[in-house]
């Protein structure tokens, strides 16, 4: 009688188990204990992906391409004997699809500001699969520490606009564990709000006092000129 066939063990090949579109990955499969010819069966959930039979101890190799993200999610393998037998499952494997982030977007709530200002810059990529780490910059220089969200929300940096040097180019780089894949923003300027003298709120009043003076002297002169006029007659 053939020796009973332990539970095969499932593993990847080489790399980790998070996936790019078109990928190639090879999974093993092998029982240690159980007498030859094996058959190992690879499913994806419930769903037969491939069949090979083993005549000697070694493991079998099932190639793989990764062409969506259908072709991800959880693999196991099943070891048996080609006589009617209840056969030996591994343990399963998950595999996650890694989509590269998109060009952030780089913001604030106003584009003016003044010396003295504290101001906001925020940065989102749309796409992208978390987490997500974004770093801003200043005329190419870092000016934040990695920031890594874990949610899909922006990273924000507060900034205090102390000399005309703040008034420079911002870009915000982000970046994910797609390999090869960093995305730069937009450039993003603040322009210097034009402040308003402390003078002209006096002149405006100023002005006003004089038109109304003006409108009332004209009002006036009627009640000067006629009763004078009449009274030489």
């Amino acid at each position: 009688f053939p020796e009973e066939i332990s539970n095969p063990t499932l593993r990847h090949v080489q790399g980790t188990l998070e996936v790019v579109v078109n990928q190639n990955v090879s999974l093993s499969c092998h029982s240690d204990s159980g007498s030859p010819p094996v058959r190992y069966t690879l499913f994806k959930g419930n769903q037969k992906v491939a069949t090979l039979n083993r005549t000697d101890s070694t493991p079998v190799l099932f190639n793989l391409t990764i062409n969506s993200a259908s072709d991800v999610g959880e693999y196991k393998c099943k070891a048996e004997y080609r006589i009617p037998s209840n056969g030996k499952y591994s343990k399963s494997l998950n595999f996650t699809l890694i989509e590269p982030v998109s060009k952030p977007v780089l913001s604030s709530p106003s584009s003016q500001a003044k010396k003295g200002q504290n101001v906001t810059l925020s940065c989102l990529s749309e796409n992208g699969s978390l987490p997500i780490t974004y770093i801003f910059f200043r005329e190419r220089k870092r000016i934040s520490h990695p920031m890594k969200m874990q949610k899909k929300e922006a990273a924000m940096f507060f900034l205090f606009i102390n000399s005309s040097s703040d008034f420079g180019t911002y870009k915000c780089r982000a970046e994910n564990s797609f390999p090869n894949n960093t995305k730069y923003s937009n450039s993003f300027n603040f322009t210097l709000a034009e402040e308003r003298s402390s003078s002209q709120p006096l002149l405006i009043s100023l002005g006003l006092i004089l038109l109304l003076l003006t409108i009332g002297f004209a009002l006036a002169i009627p009640f000067f000129i006629i009763p004078s006029c009449k009274a030489s007659e």
